[in-house]
């Protein structure tokens, strides 16, 4: 995109801005878990008596959820980005280490990891993050502070596939998504590093979303020098034809992608409300989470912009303080309906109506 273009851009993000957005329910008021329908076609998505169930609890801050099929069922991957582990979760209820030192592969903790409040916790955030499988069936995931997108060889071995654009390093790969002809997306932000975007060790200059085909690293989309406005959760639709984009938390904007992969015509499609993770169903709805602010919710919004409802997720009233956040989504299970939600310390499942589109090995 042209340097005009890029005017644009940044003008599209700062104007048709909806109202200021009320407060955020109180995270740690007290609810029930609950399912809102603000449309009948939500009814046709997920049961309005769905249960909820926990599929663990007690970890440091959940993410990047991925349904890995073994055999007739499979398990589930997702990150801890406070300690620094990839878990692996089965049905009857174990958990166990899957990847270690996953997002930092490194015991000095001087000057890496971004700094956070969970909570009442002041915690570093030094973990991986977005997890996804590639067309060999791989494990690839961000890994924000080496700075880096990864893959996990068959043979457990780490191979950097991408770890920097013009020579200069990343700042903190956040989420990705795979294409189905194995062409890589990312977003970079500032979350790999101590001191966020005055860290003086930070090289590249704005925060952006990168494509990988064919071993080259191209930038696609970046914050048009308006370093608050950095990307997020990133999802494509079921033709691959467009592709949504978190920017900023609370602006999610769709591109057109061009043959060639890369991306032109951003429009808005929401603004005004708290995003982090998100990914689509086979009839074309996303859903979109609260992340770490406010109560944990998982919004569903058909292609054409509808609010169709929410699923609420359940929070506890008192001290100390347990925060059950939405941070991403996955849809696994044999039949790829059941939906997993990362929540802060707390991973749940509940069932669907509709599968979802999974990140899938080839054949």
């Amino acid at each position: 995109m042209r340097r005009g273009g890029w005017l644009a851009f940044a003008a599209l993000l700062a104007i048709g801005a909806a109202p200021a957005p009320a407060a955020p329910a109180d995270p740690y008021g007290g609810r029930s878990f609950r399912i809102v329908a603000s449309d009948p076609g939500m009814n046709a998505i997920v049961a309005p008596d769905a249960k909820l169930e926990s599929w663990g609890e007690t970890y440091g801050l959940t993410e990047g959820p991925l349904w890995i099929d073994e055999g007739s069922d499979g398990y589930l991957l997702f990150s801890d980005v406070i300690s620094n582990v990839i878990y692996k979760r089965t049905r009857d209820g174990r958990t166990s280490v899957f990847l270690d030192r996953a997002g930092a592969d490194s015991d000095d903790l001087h000057d890496t990891g971004l700094p956070v409040f969970r909570g009442r916790m002041a915690v570093i955030l030094i973990g991986p993050n977005g997890l996804a499988l590639d067309r060999q069936g791989r494990i690839v995931y961000c890994a924000p502070n080496d700075r880096a997108v990864m893959r996990l060889e068959k043979d457990g071995r780490r191979t950097v596939i991408a770890d920097r654009v013009d020579g200069k390093r990343f700042s903190g790969p956040n989420d990705l998504v795979i294409r189905s002809d194995g062409t890589l997306y990312f977003t970079d932000s500032r979350t790999g590093l101590r001191e966020g975007n005055a860290d003086p060790d930070r090289q590249v200059p704005t925060n952006g979303v990168y494509m990988v085909k064919n071993g080259k690293v191209t930038l696609l989309a970046d914050d048009g020098g308006q370093p608050d406005l950095w990307p997020n959760g990133l999802a494509f639709t079921p033709d691959e034809k467009q592709m949504y984009l978190n920017f900023g938390f609370r602006k999610i904007l769709r591109y057109d992608v061009r043959p060639d992969g890369t991306l032109t015509n951003p429009k808005m499609f929401l603004n005004g409300e708290g995003s982090d993770g998100m990914k689509v169903d086979t009839r074309g709805n996303l859903y979109t989470t609260s992340g770490m602010v406010g109560a944990g919710e998982v919004r569903i919004t058909s292609p054409e912009g509808k609010r169709l409802g929410t699923i609420e997720l359940p929070t506890v009233a008192g001290e100390p303080r347990e925060q059950v956040c939405a941070t991403n989504v996955a849809f696994g299970d044999p039949d790829g309906k059941g939906l997993f939600i990362t929540a802060c310390e707390h991973v749940y499942h509940i069932r669907l109506k509709v599968p979802g589109i999974r990140s899938r090995a080839a054949g």
